[in-house]
């Protein structure tokens, strides 16, 4: 296991929540990250379709050094180098690009692919993969995720994505899953930094309740 695995393990097992902020500019940042750290979360992605989102990374990598920070929607090469260059550490992918996830776990980045079926988890786990995003979320039930919890390797992360909030985090850890992407339910662009953080001690508080 590589120190950047054993810190997204770590992360999560402390509290099983990645913040997804899509739409996410650098001067919102430095407050929407202190609220985000303030409650407990320990990862936090910034999608590369948000605006200038390698200077939010670099924002929030510099400011929360002991916090897994990094970039969604990663595409390309480039995207994982400049994600690199910025201090990104955490590599997210809609799909399961074999060379992608290569180009990142070269890089010394966790790497989280998505993926909807066994063939594509298997595949992104040969590739590298130091956990498996779940996504669609709102395609993947609980009861498909108990099924892939039954075939994959036991020490396989794996994190739903889409759709995810209070409601419906118990059922899916109750079915095997080991933490949440949050999006919508935790941020949306023009939310202030108060109302963020009243989302993410509501979720934080629903995650550690799982825990017990």
């Amino acid at each position: 296991m590589s120190l950047n695995t054993g810190n997204l393990r770590a992360a999560l097992t402390a509290c099983p929540l990645i913040a997804i902020l899509r739409g996410l500019t650098p001067d919102e940042a430095p407050a929407i990250g202190k609220a985000l750290v303030d409650a407990g979360f320990g990862v936090l992605e910034v999608p590369l379709n948000s605006p200038r989102p390698i200077d939010s990374i670099r924002l929030l990598a510099a400011a929360h050094p002991m916090v897994l920070v990094g970039a969604g929607t990663v595409m390309t090469p480039a995207d994982v180098d400049a994600v690199a260059e910025g201090g990104g550490r955490l590599i997210v992918m809609p799909h399961a690009d074999h060379a992608l996830v290569a180009h990142a776990k070269a890089n010394g980045l966790v790497c989280v692919p998505g993926v909807a079926t066994p063939t594509e988890g298997f595949a992104a786990l040969a590739a590298g993969a130091d956990a498996l995003k779940l996504f669609p979320g709102e395609m993947l039930t609980p009861a498909v995720v108990k099924a892939l919890r039954a075939v994959f390797p036991r020490d396989t992360m794996m994190i739903p994505v889409g759709g995810v909030s209070e409601r419906t985090m118990p059922d899916y850890w109750a079915a095997g899953a080991d933490a949440f992407g949050i999006g919508s339910a935790l941020y949306r662009p023009g939310l202030t930094a108060a109302a963020v953080a009243a989302r993410a001690g509501a979720l934080a508080a629903a995650a550690r309740a799982l825990h017990r």
